[in-house]
Protein backbone atom coordinates (compact mmCIF):
# COMPACT_ATOMS: atom_id res chain seq x y z
CA UNK A 1 0.00 0.00 0.00
CA UNK A 2 1.78 3.14 -1.12
CA UNK A 3 1.16 6.84 -0.95
CA UNK A 4 2.14 9.53 -3.41
CA UNK A 5 5.69 8.92 -4.74
CA UNK A 6 8.33 10.70 -2.70
CA UNK A 7 5.96 11.67 0.09
CA UNK A 8 5.08 8.67 2.19
CA UNK A 9 6.91 5.48 3.03
CA UNK A 10 5.35 2.40 4.59
CA UNK A 11 7.63 -0.09 6.31
CA UNK A 12 6.23 -3.57 6.86
CA UNK A 13 7.95 -5.61 9.56
CA UNK A 14 7.58 -9.30 10.28
CA UNK A 15 5.42 -8.50 13.30
CA UNK A 16 2.96 -6.66 11.12
CA UNK A 17 4.02 -3.28 12.48
CA UNK A 18 3.75 -0.38 10.10
CA UNK A 19 5.26 3.07 10.28
CA UNK A 20 4.89 6.16 8.15
CA UNK A 21 7.18 9.13 7.64
CA UNK A 22 6.50 12.36 5.81
CA UNK A 23 8.19 15.70 5.35
CA UNK A 24 6.77 18.57 7.42
CA UNK A 25 6.49 20.91 4.44
CA UNK A 26 4.51 18.28 2.54
CA UNK A 27 2.08 17.94 5.44
CA UNK A 28 1.64 21.67 5.74
CA UNK A 29 0.89 21.81 2.04
CA UNK A 30 -1.99 19.42 2.66
CA UNK A 31 -0.74 16.81 0.22
CA UNK A 32 -0.25 13.81 2.50
CA UNK A 33 -1.45 10.60 0.88
CA UNK A 34 -2.93 9.03 4.00
CA UNK A 35 -1.62 10.45 7.25
CA UNK A 36 1.59 11.56 8.90
CA UNK A 37 2.93 10.69 12.31
CA UNK A 38 5.34 13.23 13.73
CA UNK A 39 4.10 16.77 13.37
CA UNK A 40 6.32 17.83 16.23
CA UNK A 41 9.73 16.41 17.00
CA UNK A 42 9.85 13.34 19.19
CA UNK A 43 12.21 15.26 21.47
CA UNK A 44 9.52 17.80 22.40
CA UNK A 45 9.07 18.26 26.14
CA UNK A 46 5.30 17.70 26.27
CA UNK A 47 5.01 14.86 23.79
CA UNK A 48 1.99 12.55 23.71
CA UNK A 49 2.30 9.50 21.46
CA UNK A 50 -0.76 7.87 19.92
CA UNK A 51 -0.81 4.52 18.11
CA UNK A 52 -3.43 3.43 15.58
CA UNK A 53 -3.47 -0.37 15.50
CA UNK A 54 -5.58 -1.53 12.57
CA UNK A 55 -5.96 -3.67 9.48
CA UNK A 56 -3.75 -1.89 6.99
CA UNK A 57 -3.64 -4.60 4.33
CA UNK A 58 -6.56 -7.05 4.71
CA UNK A 59 -10.29 -7.09 4.05
CA UNK A 60 -11.00 -4.38 6.64
CA UNK A 61 -8.33 -2.00 5.38
CA UNK A 62 -10.72 0.21 3.43
CA UNK A 63 -13.26 0.23 6.23
CA UNK A 64 -10.68 1.17 8.87
CA UNK A 65 -6.89 1.03 8.38
CA UNK A 66 -5.28 4.03 6.69
CA UNK A 67 -8.47 6.08 6.97
CA UNK A 68 -8.53 5.61 10.74
CA UNK A 69 -4.88 6.61 10.86
CA UNK A 70 -5.71 9.77 8.96
CA UNK A 71 -8.62 10.51 11.29
CA UNK A 72 -6.28 10.26 14.28
CA UNK A 73 -3.72 12.45 12.56
CA UNK A 74 -6.29 15.14 11.80
CA UNK A 75 -7.38 15.13 15.44
CA UNK A 76 -3.76 15.58 16.49
CA UNK A 77 -3.28 18.44 14.03
CA UNK A 78 -6.45 20.21 15.16
CA UNK A 79 -5.55 19.76 18.81
CA UNK A 80 -2.03 21.17 18.35
CA UNK A 81 -3.39 24.23 16.60
CA UNK A 82 -5.56 24.84 19.63
CA UNK A 83 -2.95 23.75 22.21
CA UNK A 84 0.53 24.40 20.80
CA UNK A 85 2.17 23.64 24.16
CA UNK A 86 1.45 19.91 23.75
CA UNK A 87 3.04 17.92 20.92
CA UNK A 88 1.32 14.84 19.51
CA UNK A 89 2.88 12.07 17.44
CA UNK A 90 0.76 9.46 15.66
CA UNK A 91 2.07 6.07 14.49
CA UNK A 92 0.30 3.23 12.69
CA UNK A 93 0.55 -0.55 12.93
CA UNK A 94 -0.91 -3.51 11.02
CA UNK A 95 -2.12 -6.23 13.39
CA UNK A 96 -2.94 -8.56 10.46
CA UNK A 97 -6.24 -9.56 12.15
CA UNK A 98 -4.24 -11.78 14.54
CA UNK A 99 -4.48 -11.46 18.36
CA UNK A 100 -0.86 -12.51 18.92
CA UNK A 101 0.42 -9.96 16.41
CA UNK A 102 -1.74 -7.21 17.88
CA UNK A 103 -0.61 -7.97 21.43
CA UNK A 104 3.05 -8.08 20.34
CA UNK A 105 2.85 -4.68 18.66
CA UNK A 106 1.02 -3.22 21.67
CA UNK A 107 3.70 -4.46 24.06
CA UNK A 108 6.45 -3.02 21.93
CA UNK A 109 4.67 0.29 21.54
CA UNK A 110 4.00 0.61 25.27
CA UNK A 111 7.38 -0.73 26.49
CA UNK A 112 9.88 0.50 23.92
CA UNK A 113 8.35 3.11 21.64
CA UNK A 114 6.71 5.40 24.18
CA UNK A 115 3.14 5.02 22.93
CA UNK A 116 0.70 6.31 25.55
CA UNK A 117 -2.63 5.33 23.98
CA UNK A 118 -3.71 2.88 21.27
CA UNK A 119 -6.83 3.38 19.13
CA UNK A 120 -8.90 1.49 16.52
CA UNK A 121 -8.51 -2.38 16.40
CA UNK A 122 -11.26 -3.60 13.99
CA UNK A 123 -11.22 -7.17 15.29
CA UNK A 124 -12.71 -8.13 18.64
CA UNK A 125 -10.33 -10.97 19.51
CA UNK A 126 -7.38 -8.63 18.92
CA UNK A 127 -9.13 -5.95 20.97
CA UNK A 128 -9.51 -8.31 23.93
CA UNK A 129 -5.83 -9.25 23.76
CA UNK A 130 -4.64 -5.65 23.52
CA UNK A 131 -7.00 -4.61 26.32
CA UNK A 132 -5.24 -6.99 28.68
CA UNK A 133 -1.83 -5.64 27.64
CA UNK A 134 -3.01 -2.06 28.27
CA UNK A 135 -4.23 -3.01 31.73
CA UNK A 136 -0.98 -4.80 32.55
CA UNK A 137 1.10 -1.80 31.44
CA UNK A 138 -1.33 0.81 32.84
CA UNK A 139 -1.72 2.42 29.42
CA UNK A 140 -4.78 3.56 27.44
CA UNK A 141 -6.61 1.68 24.69
CA UNK A 142 -9.73 3.03 22.97
CA UNK A 143 -11.63 0.67 20.67
CA UNK A 144 -13.01 2.72 17.80
CA UNK A 145 -13.73 -0.21 15.44
CA UNK A 146 -14.18 -3.31 17.63
CA UNK A 147 -17.83 -4.01 18.30
CA UNK A 148 -18.51 -6.74 20.86
CA UNK A 149 -20.47 -5.32 23.82
CA UNK A 150 -18.40 -7.46 26.23
CA UNK A 151 -15.56 -4.95 25.89
CA UNK A 152 -17.54 -3.01 28.49
CA UNK A 153 -18.83 -6.20 30.10
CA UNK A 154 -16.80 -9.22 31.10
CA UNK A 155 -13.68 -7.90 29.34
CA UNK A 156 -13.87 -4.40 30.79
CA UNK A 157 -10.84 -2.80 32.46
CA UNK A 158 -10.14 0.66 33.93
CA UNK A 159 -7.76 1.28 31.03
CA UNK A 160 -10.10 0.97 28.07
CA UNK A 161 -13.05 2.62 26.34
CA UNK A 162 -15.34 1.43 23.54
CA UNK A 163 -16.03 4.47 21.44
CA UNK A 164 -17.80 4.35 18.08
CA UNK A 165 -20.51 1.70 18.31
CA UNK A 166 -21.21 -1.77 19.60
CA UNK A 167 -22.87 -4.69 17.90
CA UNK A 168 -25.89 -4.73 20.21
CA UNK A 169 -26.60 -1.09 19.40
CA UNK A 170 -26.44 -1.83 15.67
CA UNK A 171 -28.63 -4.91 16.05
CA UNK A 172 -31.18 -3.13 18.22
CA UNK A 173 -31.48 -0.15 15.87
CA UNK A 174 -31.95 -2.21 12.72
CA UNK A 175 -34.06 -5.07 14.07
CA UNK A 176 -36.85 -3.15 15.76
CA UNK A 177 -37.78 -1.14 12.70
CA UNK A 178 -37.80 -4.14 10.38
CA UNK A 179 -39.78 -6.47 12.64
CA UNK A 180 -42.32 -3.76 13.37
CA UNK A 181 -42.64 -3.30 9.60
CA UNK A 182 -43.61 -6.96 9.10
CA UNK A 183 -40.18 -8.39 8.29
CA UNK A 184 -40.43 -10.96 11.05
CA UNK A 185 -38.51 -14.03 9.82
CA UNK A 186 -34.72 -13.84 9.66
CA UNK A 187 -31.85 -15.86 8.21
CA UNK A 188 -28.31 -15.06 9.39
CA UNK A 189 -25.04 -15.34 7.49
CA UNK A 190 -22.09 -14.92 9.82
CA UNK A 191 -18.31 -15.36 9.83
CA UNK A 192 -17.02 -18.02 12.20
CA UNK A 193 -15.41 -15.72 14.75
CA UNK A 194 -16.44 -14.02 17.98
CA UNK A 195 -18.02 -10.85 16.57
CA UNK A 196 -20.12 -12.79 14.09
CA UNK A 197 -21.47 -15.10 16.76
CA UNK A 198 -22.19 -12.21 19.14
CA UNK A 199 -24.02 -10.20 16.46
CA UNK A 200 -26.27 -13.11 15.57
CA UNK A 201 -27.00 -13.98 19.20
CA UNK A 202 -28.00 -10.42 20.05
CA UNK A 203 -30.02 -9.83 16.90
CA UNK A 204 -31.82 -13.17 17.08
CA UNK A 205 -32.75 -12.47 20.70
CA UNK A 206 -34.33 -9.12 19.78
CA UNK A 207 -36.17 -10.68 16.81
CA UNK A 208 -37.69 -13.36 19.04
CA UNK A 209 -38.51 -10.91 21.84
CA UNK A 210 -40.55 -8.94 19.33
CA UNK A 211 -42.48 -12.01 18.19
CA UNK A 212 -40.40 -12.81 15.11
CA UNK A 213 -38.63 -16.05 14.32
CA UNK A 214 -35.20 -17.22 13.23
CA UNK A 215 -35.57 -19.21 10.02
CA UNK A 216 -31.95 -20.35 10.02
CA UNK A 217 -28.31 -19.37 10.17
CA UNK A 218 -24.99 -20.43 8.74
CA UNK A 219 -21.37 -19.71 9.68
CA UNK A 220 -18.63 -19.51 7.06
CA UNK A 221 -14.85 -19.82 7.40
CA UNK A 222 -13.02 -16.55 8.03
CA UNK A 223 -10.86 -15.25 6.49
CA UNK A 224 -10.74 -16.54 2.93
CA UNK A 225 -14.40 -17.00 1.94
CA UNK A 226 -15.37 -15.11 -1.21
CA UNK A 227 -18.11 -17.33 -2.67
CA UNK A 228 -21.29 -17.00 -0.62
CA UNK A 229 -23.64 -18.64 -3.13
CA UNK A 230 -24.21 -21.80 -1.08
CA UNK A 231 -25.11 -19.76 2.00
CA UNK A 232 -27.40 -17.46 0.06
CA UNK A 233 -29.12 -20.49 -1.44
CA UNK A 234 -29.82 -21.76 2.09
CA UNK A 235 -31.27 -18.36 2.95
CA UNK A 236 -33.47 -18.44 -0.13
CA UNK A 237 -34.76 -21.93 0.65
CA UNK A 238 -35.61 -20.85 4.21
CA UNK A 239 -38.19 -18.35 2.87
CA UNK A 240 -36.96 -15.79 5.39
CA UNK A 241 -38.13 -12.22 4.84
CA UNK A 242 -34.80 -10.81 6.02
CA UNK A 243 -31.29 -11.96 5.20
CA UNK A 244 -29.10 -10.53 7.93
CA UNK A 245 -25.40 -10.12 7.14
CA UNK A 246 -23.52 -10.40 10.41
CA UNK A 247 -20.17 -9.65 8.79
CA UNK A 248 -18.24 -6.60 7.63
CA UNK A 249 -16.00 -5.11 4.97
CA UNK A 250 -15.41 -7.01 1.75
CA UNK A 251 -17.44 -9.98 3.01
CA UNK A 252 -20.54 -7.80 3.26
CA UNK A 253 -19.90 -6.37 -0.21
CA UNK A 254 -19.53 -9.83 -1.75
CA UNK A 255 -22.72 -11.06 -0.06
CA UNK A 256 -24.68 -8.09 -1.40
CA UNK A 257 -23.40 -8.52 -4.95
CA UNK A 258 -24.12 -12.24 -4.99
CA UNK A 259 -27.55 -11.80 -3.37
CA UNK A 260 -28.47 -9.44 -6.21
CA UNK A 261 -27.25 -11.97 -8.76
CA UNK A 262 -29.59 -14.49 -7.11
CA UNK A 263 -32.44 -11.98 -7.43
CA UNK A 264 -33.14 -11.94 -3.69
CA UNK A 265 -33.76 -8.19 -3.22
CA UNK A 266 -35.89 -8.16 -6.37
CA UNK A 267 -38.08 -10.89 -4.87
CA UNK A 268 -38.95 -8.73 -1.87
CA UNK A 269 -36.39 -10.11 0.56
CA UNK A 270 -34.92 -7.36 2.77
CA UNK A 271 -31.17 -7.36 3.33
CA UNK A 272 -29.89 -5.97 6.63
CA UNK A 273 -26.16 -5.36 7.12
CA UNK A 274 -25.17 -5.12 10.77
CA UNK A 275 -21.80 -3.46 10.05
CA UNK A 276 -22.46 -1.27 7.04
CA UNK A 277 -20.35 1.46 5.44
CA UNK A 278 -20.81 3.77 2.49
CA UNK A 279 -17.73 2.37 0.79
CA UNK A 280 -19.59 -0.93 0.62
CA UNK A 281 -22.62 0.52 -1.14
CA UNK A 282 -20.32 2.39 -3.51
CA UNK A 283 -18.21 -0.68 -4.28
CA UNK A 284 -21.25 -2.75 -5.31
CA UNK A 285 -23.21 0.14 -6.82
CA UNK A 286 -26.67 1.45 -6.00
CA UNK A 287 -28.25 -0.92 -8.51
CA UNK A 288 -27.30 -3.78 -6.16
CA UNK A 289 -27.33 -2.07 -2.78
CA UNK A 290 -30.51 0.05 -3.01
CA UNK A 291 -32.85 -0.58 -0.09
CA UNK A 292 -30.26 -2.22 2.19
CA UNK A 293 -30.69 -1.26 5.84
CA UNK A 294 -27.70 -0.46 8.05
CA UNK A 295 -26.90 1.35 11.28
CA UNK A 296 -24.23 4.07 11.31
CA UNK A 297 -23.69 6.59 14.11
CA UNK A 298 -21.94 8.93 11.67
CA UNK A 299 -22.48 9.75 8.00
CA UNK A 300 -20.54 12.45 6.21
CA UNK A 301 -23.69 14.29 5.06
CA UNK A 302 -25.47 14.51 8.44
CA UNK A 303 -24.85 18.18 9.16
CA UNK A 304 -22.54 21.13 8.52
CA UNK A 305 -19.87 19.81 10.90
CA UNK A 306 -19.69 16.38 9.28
CA UNK A 307 -19.63 17.89 5.80
CA UNK A 308 -16.79 20.23 6.76
CA UNK A 309 -14.78 17.30 8.14
CA UNK A 310 -15.39 15.28 4.98
CA UNK A 311 -14.22 18.18 2.82
CA UNK A 312 -10.89 18.22 4.70
CA UNK A 313 -10.56 14.43 4.84
CA UNK A 314 -11.26 13.45 1.23
CA UNK A 315 -8.32 15.22 -0.49
CA UNK A 316 -5.93 13.31 1.79
CA UNK A 317 -7.62 9.91 1.40
CA UNK A 318 -7.80 9.06 -2.31
CA UNK A 319 -10.75 11.47 -2.62
CA UNK A 320 -12.92 9.20 -0.48
CA UNK A 321 -15.24 10.57 2.20
CA UNK A 322 -14.89 9.35 5.80
CA UNK A 323 -16.96 6.52 7.24
CA UNK A 324 -17.91 6.07 10.88
CA UNK A 325 -14.72 4.21 11.80
CA UNK A 326 -12.61 7.06 10.42
CA UNK A 327 -14.77 9.62 12.22
CA UNK A 328 -14.71 7.54 15.40
CA UNK A 329 -10.92 7.58 15.44
CA UNK A 330 -10.90 11.36 15.07
CA UNK A 331 -13.51 11.80 17.80
CA UNK A 332 -11.83 9.43 20.27
CA UNK A 333 -8.32 10.84 19.80
CA UNK A 334 -9.69 14.38 20.15
CA UNK A 335 -11.42 13.51 23.44
CA UNK A 336 -8.33 11.72 24.76
CA UNK A 337 -6.17 14.76 24.03
CA UNK A 338 -8.72 17.01 25.75
CA UNK A 339 -8.38 14.77 28.81
CA UNK A 340 -4.58 14.95 28.63
CA UNK A 341 -4.77 18.73 28.53
CA UNK A 342 -7.18 18.84 31.47
CA UNK A 343 -5.04 16.63 33.74
CA UNK A 344 -1.58 17.52 32.48
CA UNK A 345 0.75 15.54 30.23
CA UNK A 346 2.87 14.13 33.07
CA UNK A 347 -0.12 12.70 34.94
CA UNK A 348 -1.69 11.33 31.75
CA UNK A 349 1.51 9.53 30.78
CA UNK A 350 2.06 8.22 34.31
CA UNK A 351 -1.24 6.29 34.45
CA UNK A 352 -3.47 5.12 31.66
CA UNK A 353 -6.24 4.34 34.14
CA UNK A 354 -6.11 7.93 35.37
CA UNK A 355 -6.31 9.22 31.80
CA UNK A 356 -9.35 7.02 31.11
CA UNK A 357 -10.96 8.25 34.33
CA UNK A 358 -10.46 11.82 33.11
CA UNK A 359 -12.07 10.92 29.75
CA UNK A 360 -15.09 9.72 31.72
CA UNK A 361 -15.16 12.84 33.85
CA UNK A 362 -15.44 15.40 31.06
CA UNK A 363 -18.38 15.58 28.62
CA UNK A 364 -17.92 14.49 25.02
CA UNK A 365 -18.54 17.13 22.39
CA UNK A 366 -17.26 17.26 18.83
CA UNK A 367 -18.68 18.08 15.39
CA UNK A 368 -18.83 14.43 14.28
CA UNK A 369 -20.64 12.58 17.07
CA UNK A 370 -22.18 15.56 18.80
CA UNK A 371 -22.65 15.47 22.56
CA UNK A 372 -22.39 12.43 24.80
CA UNK A 373 -20.45 10.97 27.67
CA UNK A 374 -18.29 7.99 28.60
CA UNK A 375 -20.15 5.71 30.97
CA UNK A 376 -18.51 4.25 34.09
CA UNK A 377 -17.99 0.89 32.35
CA UNK A 378 -16.15 2.55 29.45
CA UNK A 379 -18.96 2.77 26.89
CA UNK A 380 -19.16 6.02 24.91
CA UNK A 381 -22.86 6.89 24.93
CA UNK A 382 -24.25 8.78 21.93
CA UNK A 383 -27.14 8.63 19.49
CA UNK A 384 -27.48 5.74 17.01
CA UNK A 385 -28.91 6.11 13.49
CA UNK A 386 -30.51 3.78 10.95
CA UNK A 387 -30.01 4.40 7.24
CA UNK A 388 -31.40 2.98 4.01
CA UNK A 389 -29.37 2.94 0.81
CA UNK A 390 -30.85 5.20 -1.83
CA UNK A 391 -31.92 4.10 -5.28
CA UNK A 392 -30.09 5.38 -8.33
CA UNK A 393 -32.97 7.75 -8.99
CA UNK A 394 -32.79 9.19 -5.46
CA UNK A 395 -29.03 9.71 -5.41
CA UNK A 396 -27.74 13.13 -6.48
CA UNK A 397 -24.09 12.15 -6.80
CA UNK A 398 -21.36 9.59 -6.20
CA UNK A 399 -21.28 10.08 -2.43
CA UNK A 400 -25.01 10.63 -1.93
CA UNK A 401 -25.72 7.11 -0.73
CA UNK A 402 -28.13 7.06 2.21
CA UNK A 403 -31.33 8.46 3.64
CA UNK A 404 -32.00 8.58 7.36
CA UNK A 405 -34.67 6.17 8.55
CA UNK A 406 -34.52 6.63 12.32
CA UNK A 407 -32.49 8.24 15.10
CA UNK A 408 -32.26 6.36 18.38
CA UNK A 409 -31.54 8.76 21.26
CA UNK A 410 -28.53 8.04 23.41
CA UNK A 411 -30.63 6.89 26.39
CA UNK A 412 -32.07 4.08 24.24
CA UNK A 413 -29.15 3.32 21.95
CA UNK A 414 -27.12 0.99 24.20
CA UNK A 415 -27.73 -1.77 26.70
CA UNK A 416 -27.61 -0.72 30.37
CA UNK A 417 -24.34 -1.53 32.14
CA UNK A 418 -23.78 -5.19 32.98
CA UNK A 419 -22.78 -4.64 36.59
CA UNK A 420 -22.46 -8.36 37.26
CA UNK A 421 -19.85 -8.68 34.50
CA UNK A 422 -18.22 -5.28 34.97
CA UNK A 423 -18.47 -3.81 38.48
CA UNK A 424 -17.23 -0.47 37.11
CA UNK A 425 -20.65 -0.07 35.53
CA UNK A 426 -22.17 0.58 38.96
CA UNK A 427 -23.10 4.23 39.38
Amino acid sequence: MAGFPGQTRWQHHKSGETSMTIRRRTLLAGAAALAAPAIRTAQAANLVKVGVLSDMSGQYAEASGPGDLLGAQMAAEDFMKETPSIAVEVVGGDMLLKPDVGATIARRWYDLDGVDAIFDIPHSAVAIAVGQVAKEKDKVVVFTAAGIPDLTGKYCTPNQIQWTYDLWSNSNAITRGLVEGGFDSWFFIKPDYISGHVMVKDTATIVEQMGGKVAGMVAYPFPGTTDFSAFLLQAQVSKAKVICLANAGDDTANCIKQATEFGLPQSGVKIAALVYQDYISRSVGLASSAGIIGSMPFYWDMNEGTRAFAARFAPRYHKAYPNYFHAGCYSAVWHYLKAVKAMGVDKAKASGAAAVAQMKAIPVEDPLFGTGYVRADGKHIHAARVWQTKTQAESKGEWDQFKLVATIPQDKAFLPPDVAACPMGKV
